[in-house]
């Protein structure tokens, strides 16, 4: 993002990026307690006024799947034997409260859990050198966005050897590394994760067009 702070404090309107994509999932009364992970030392979402419902985790690791490995261990004792925890990304604010229903309705009905996606419509080119390698069959492909879902016993199991384990990218990957297969819930293309600057004014788009400026 180039900014002056990690993306998840920049503000898209009156609220940073974080407190939007909490109170996304907090739009589901199903959703009992958020856990906000953060990297050890970091202070900055403390000061927020993150809803009471929310509790943050100082345990955030080097990547993706060592924070919800790390942050689900220090859940768990506060968790129900049979547990289902939603992962969401702090950068993913447009999050409709239809898909998160959706998600938790669909993703539940079996132990394999479930994660939105949005089936890839373009053509896709694998690319070497600059230069196109491949066309890639798009038939059967889908783009992994979140909340992913699942059993939090489940996914800690499926995270134990993540720092280890290659190709771990989400949730779901890891899972799939136990032989279960995640349902795919069709989500909207919306629900996107801000990842460059051009990105803030997509996201303040999208949310004005819902309604939720």
């Amino acid at each position: 993002m180039g900014a002056d702070r990690p993306k998840q404090y920049l503000p898209l309107g009156r609220r940073t990026l974080l407190e939007r994509s909490v109170a996304c999932l907090l739009a589901d009364v199903r959703v009992t307690r958020v856990f906000v992970i953060v990297a050890p030392g970091d202070t900055q979402a403390a000061h927020l006024p993150l809803p009471p419902r929310c509790e943050i985790l100082p345990v955030g690791g080097a990547t993706r799947a060592l924070s919800v490995r790390a942050g689900l261990l220090a859940a768990l004792p506060q968790m129900d034997a049979d547990a289902w925890v939603l992962v969401h990304d702090a950068a993913r604010p447009c999050l409709r409260a239809s898909d998160l229903g959706a998600l938790i309705d669909q993703g539940g009905i079996d132990e394999h859990g479930g994660l939105l996606a949005v089936p890839v419509s373009d053509t896709v080119k694998r690319g070497a050198d600059g230069r196109v390698a491949q066309t890639v069959e798009r038939a059967g492909l889908w783009r992994a966005l979140t909340p992913q879902f699942f059993r939090a016993a489940t996914l800690a199991r499926a995270l134990q050897d993540c720092e280890t384990a290659p190709g771990i990218t989400d949730e779901s990957s890891a899972i799939e590394r136990l032989g279960l297969q995640p349902r795919l819930v069709a989500g909207d293309p919306g629900n996107i994760k801000v990842t460059e600057p051009a990105d803030l004014a997509l996201a303040e788009s999208l949310l004005r067009s819902e309604g939720l400026w």
